[in-house]
């Protein structure tokens, strides 16, 4: 990486993806378990309410919902597994060369450094002394910060994020799964469908509250888009199973 002793701003080191700010990383984690438990609830109740409305027998519906459950929380753990893999490998890689160049030119990255927080509205002298103090501090952790909007403890483990998928998913996908198969067959269907869209406004407004979005709108898409769901997948059953019989 080539320094210049005049300021620069972030678009001055295209190499490095200068971001902001860190701080919402945990609540992603967060928003990734709601919609985990989210495609639990819509694909788990898609599928035993489909063979609800192909038979009345319990066992297909047992056997179906049982593999969605198992197959499902298996998948999206693998999923968020690889995806997690790629963006830690990514990270150490981040941090390993920011620690090479501090290494290799440390002058060379205070003056990054100085640069950036003249970017952000410091004067010279202040986003100097600023970026003096950070660097005798923890130059590492200032850099991180400052140009990639992380530290190296935002790393995250990707057994920790399959995980956790695999139970959000699993936790959303017992719901319409035991709702089925505790209901009375007559009632079975409706009393899914009541649970089912009851559970995805809940996540539908966590989602919202955690991102900081309209929660009404949030709800009303998840909702119509779960029914929607479950009343195709309940028809083609219907017809299918009238075409079979």
């Amino acid at each position: 990486m080539s320094h210049s002793t005049a300021p620069a701003a972030p678009s001055s080191y295209p190499d490095e993806p200068h971001a902001q700010t860190g701080v919402h990383a945990r609540l992603n984690w967060l928003r990734a378990g709601v919609l985990g438990a989210n495609d639990g609830i819509v694909s788990v109740a898609a599928t035993v309410v489909g063979v609800a409305g192909a038979t009345t027998a319990v066992t297909p519906v047992l056997l179906a919902g049982t593999a969605a459950v198992v197959g499902g929380a298996v998948s999206m753990a693998l999923g968020e597994y690889v995806s997690v893999s790629s963006s830690s490998d990514s990270q150490k890689a981040m941090i390993a060369k920011e620690r090479r160049e501090l290494a290799e030119d440390p002058e060379g990255e205070l003056e990054e450094l100085v640069g950036l927080y003249e970017a952000e509205g410091l004067s010279r002298d202040t986003a100097e002394q600023v970026a003096r103090e950070l660097t005798a501090n923890d130059p590492v952790t200032a850099h991180l910060r400052m140009e990639l909007g992380m530290a190296e403890e935002d790393v995250v483990s990707p057994l920790a994020a399959a995980g956790a998928s695999f139970i959000a998913f699993l936790v959303g996908a017992l719901l319409p799964f035991l709702a089925i198969l505790l209901s009375p067959v007559g009632v079975r269907v409706p009393v899914t469908f009541g649970v089912t869209l009851v559970a995805l406004a809940v996540t539908g407004y966590l989602g919202a509250w955690l991102g900081n979005a309209p929660a009404v709108r949030a709800m009303v898409r998840v909702v119509v888009g779960g029914a929607l769901a479950l009343a195709l997948t309940f028809g083609v059953g219907t017809w299918l199973g009238v075409g079979v019989a």
